[in-house]
């Protein structure tokens, strides 16, 4: 009796240890996890794509129902995916598109969730054919107002809401028709000015980021408005290029003042 009694306390010892220890292991891991994280979000701000995604790869190994981890490898995989080889691309984008997807049915009433996926749609649709692409604008719409509504200061849905506005605006009344006889449409809305308040939006909530002062240089140039465009190009070329986005940004406000000279 008295033995039973000595190795039923070495079994509830035992498993009392077991329990501590996965207790410990798992707080180490969600430090580990938390200094990570906060390491891809400092990456997300620097813009730094290449390390960035792979900091969320790993967070994801660790956690993939993890909302956060998720919409942060989409946006890793959508802007990391535009510096590779073409061949390469759509398979990051896709990537992206998943991931931003599965967020969403996690964490539904978060804009960030809505946004990645508006970039990761918008993504694909630049190699998509046209049927696909008039679809996924529907839903990038749709998504962005969703965002946008969760969180009106969010720079990054405007910055896209303006170019999906100058997108439709562009199309000429011959691929409108063409739209509207064999694809149920142009989705409704597009316009240069609501284009213009978008990108206004985003400069006014990111004023340092080149990109945005540049599409509205941009806008104004397909409007025909050249001084307004004159202006906005030399505000975007005044700051400085601190990440690969702004170099990118140097590269296009080139081109553009090569057409308005």
């Amino acid at each position: 009796m008295e033995t039973r009694t000595k190795c039923s306390c070495m079994n509830l010892k035992s498993v009392y240890l077991f329990l501590c220890m996965l207790l410990f292991a798992s707080l180490i891991e969600a430090q580990d996890n938390n200094e990570l994280l906060a390491k891809g979000m400092q990456y997300k701000k620097e813009l730094n794509y290449k390390e960035g995604i792979a900091v969320f790869q790993r967070l994801l190994k660790s956690d993939s129902s993890n909302a956060q981890y998720l919409q942060n490898a989409s946006f890793f995989y959508c802007r990391y995916g535009k510096f590779l080889p073409e061949n390469q691309q759509m398979n990051y984008y896709k990537i992206a598109e998943y991931l931003a997807s599965k967020s969403l049915k996690i964490a539904n009433g978060d804009a960030e969730g809505h946004y990645v996926y508006a970039l990761a749609l918008g993504r694909i649709n630049e190699n998509a054919s046209t049927k696909q692409k008039i679809t996924n604008a529907k839903l990038i719409k749709s998504e962005l107002d969703l965002a946008l509504k969760i969180n009106p200061k969010h720079a990054g849905a405007w910055h896209i809401l303006g170019r999906w506005h100058r997108t439709i605006a562009g199309f000429s009344s011959i691929e409108k028709l063409a739209i509207n006889t064999l694809f149920g449409g142009v989705p409704p809305g597009g316009s240069y000015e609501d284009a213009v308040k978008c990108f206004t939006q985003a400069v006014i909530i990111e004023p340092k980021y080149k990109m945005h002062q540049y599409e509205l240089a941009n806008t104004y140039y397909e409007m025909g408005k050249k001084a307004e465009a004159k202006i906005w190009l030399s505000k975007a070329m005044a700051l400085s290029a601190v990440s690969i986005d702004d170099r990118t940004a140097d590269e296009k406000c080139k081109e553009l003042q090569t057409k308005l000279q």
